[in-house]
């Protein structure tokens, strides 16, 4: 039986607070993981790098889990675009501090950490879980920015674990076609936070209100959501944008307005109709998306697209990219609508068609809380997870297992 586990979340630390630089979907899929395998009776160890130093080494959570944070030389905040060079020395801290012979299964984050995952998969025979969060693939056919090194790494961390969780149909086929049919893959996807579960369905009343969450990058789409906004806006609707995530540091504290000076030229002209909030706790957010017309979700790509999941939890219909998992997460026309990605004019149509039918949009969010709470729910996802755990750690076949 499975009941020591060993998460490796190099740049994702679980307990950071939400919407930072390196602090998004990732540290939260981790966190609410880990707590929901721990209500099934596992130890989860998370072992992650010390990006804030004013955080213990250790750090328990969840009941039966704690952080375990790993300096690697350099302690204090680290771009994950540098994490790679630190792994030889992340490895050697973890053996110094870890009894790593002890745990029945590894389950890695992101690439880097699959990479520390498949040299202890090599060395102690303990089988290998990988789970993307994104894909290097995916990266370069959004952006035309293709990462040779992390590519390579993927292909042989995809081939060589013992298992792949993909969070959609699409991120499945995606690794097939990357990767080859060596890889043994499972479906399962992404669950949402219990704040967004029991956030009470509204009636939306009053101007439109759209909102975005997430990480002030240009491959999240937030130029394009501005964009789409402003053209909306010029039909005289009063209507208001709220953005919310990015760091502390991306929003000027007297103004009120973001640092980038791309985003200010965005909002130009339109500054009274957008409030930017910084980072939001998940009761927050929950809050805010149940109070909006729509989530945005514009992204440029997404392995699965976790604000959308959560967005409809809420009763709230979501306008999103046309891309990766965001095609399973969001059901065009049901829940709400999908656009093409890096595309204001087609977007700013869709924001119309929801403020000027607000019945249209009450009823695409009735769909997309029930599809939510019935399919991105942690218990559930835990659960098919565990499966794949015990059949690992019994050394059975797995093929056949969460397909």
């Amino acid at each position: 039986m499975c009941k020591k586990v060993l998460f490796i979340s190099d740049h994702g630390d679980p307990l950071a607070k939400l919407g930072g630089k390196q602090s998004g979907g990732q540290n939260n899929y981790v966190k609410q993981l880990a707590c929901s395998l721990a209500e099934r009776g596992l130890e989860v160890d998370v072992v992650t790098h010390w990006s804030d130093e004013e955080t213990p080494r250790i750090e328990p959570f969840g009941g039966s889990c704690r952080v375990i944070r790993i300096a690697a030389g350099r302690k204090g905040y680290v771009p994950k675009s540098e994490i790679l060079h630190l792994l030889p020395a992340f490895r050697r801290e973890m053996n110094a501090v870890l009894s790593l012979g002890d745990y029945d299964v590894i389950h890695t984050h992101y690439w880097m950490s699959g990479l520390l995952g498949l040299a202890l998969k090599q060395e102690l025979g303990i089988p290998l879980i990988h789970t993307s969060h994104s894909l290097g693939i995916a990266k370069a056919e959004a952006t035309g920015q293709r990462e040779e090194e992390r590519m390579s790494a993927e292909r042989r961390i995809l081939s060589a674990a013992d298992r792949v969780i993909a969070t959609t149909p699409t991120e499945k086929e995606m690794i097939l076609e990357f990767a080859g049919d060596r890889s043994s893959i499972s479906v399962i996807p992404i669950g949402v936070d219990e704040a967004f579960e029991e956030a009470p369905l509204q009636s939306r009343t009053g101007s439109p209100l759209f909102v975005y969450a997430g990480r002030f990058e240009q491959t999240k789409g937030i130029l394009t959501l501005l964009r789409a906004f402003k053209i909306f806006m010029r039909r005289g609707m009063d209507a208001h944008l709220i953005l919310a995530g990015g760091a502390e540091d991306d929003i000027e504290p007297k103004s009120g307005l973001p640092v980038q000076s791309k985003l200010r030229q965005a909002v130009a002209g339109i500054e009274d109709h957008v409030t930017f909030r910084g980072p939001l706790s998940q009761e927050e957010l929950a809050s805010l998306f149940s109070k909006a017309t729509a989530v945005v979700v514009p992204s440029y790509y997404e392995s699965f697209g976790m604000v959308a999941a959560e967005a409809q939890a809420c009763g709230t219909p979501v306008i999103a990219s046309e891309v990766g998992g965001l095609q399973d997460v969001v059901q065009d026309g049901r829940t709400g609508f999908l656009v093409s990605a890096r595309n204001p004019a087609e977007l700013s149509r869709s924001l119309r068609r929801l403020a000027e039918d607000p019945q249209m949009a009450e009823q695409l969010g009735m769909q997309a809380a029930k599809r939510a709470r019935k399919i991105f729910s942690w218990p559930s996802v835990a659960e098919s997870i565990h499966d794949v755990y015990e059949v690992l750690h019994g050394a059975e076949d797995p093929a056949f297992v969460g397909d």
